[in-house]
């Protein structure tokens, strides 16, 4: 059966990530852990090698492999949220222990995974793209890091 998952490659931090994911991001489970035979470039044998994690419903494969490649903004995970308590939650969650805030509700994780924190309020005040209102939140938000639900709302409504 033919599928599509995504594949991010980690130094040494696979296990850790889906760990992380699985414990705070709700629909996530670290599902099966490879561990690496002898002879596998940039891992010792028996360590966490390919891990199958669910993130937040989306089935997708974790690989330590070493330094030579790092993940980078392009590609992120949308995280959608309901409501600034749940924007605060996810970024403070996300940006802790070395992860970093970007612009626009974009930010990475500890791990080098980068994010965007997208409530559904700035989905709606997007809508199609094509209003007065819709062109003022987006303003609005190019402006911002962690996304402001109430800035959203007020340059949506002309405020």
């Amino acid at each position: 059966m033919v599928s599509v998952r995504p594949h991010l490659w980690f130094d040494t931090q696979a296990l850790d990530a889906a760990q992380f994911y699985a414990e705070h991001i709700p629909g996530s489970s670290v599902d099966v852990v490879h561990h690496a035979p002898e002879g596998v470039p940039d891992a010792k044998p028996g360590a966490p090698f390919v891990v199958e994690v669910t993130v937040c419903g989306l089935p997708a494969i974790f690989l330590n492999a070493g330094p030579s490649l790092r993940l980078d903004e392009a590609f992120s995970f949308y995280l959608r949220v309901d409501g600034q308590e749940e924007v605060d939650h996810y970024w403070d969650l996300l940006t802790a222990d070395g992860g970093k805030p970007g612009q626009c509700g974009w930010c990475t994780d500890r791990f080098g995974v980068s994010w965007q924190v997208v409530p559904v309020q700035l989905e709606q005040a997007m809508g199609d793209y094509t209003s007065e209102g819709s062109g003022r939140a987006m303003q609005a938000m190019l402006a911002m890091g962690k996304i402001d639900v109430a800035a959203i709302e007020a340059a949506y409504a002309g405020r």
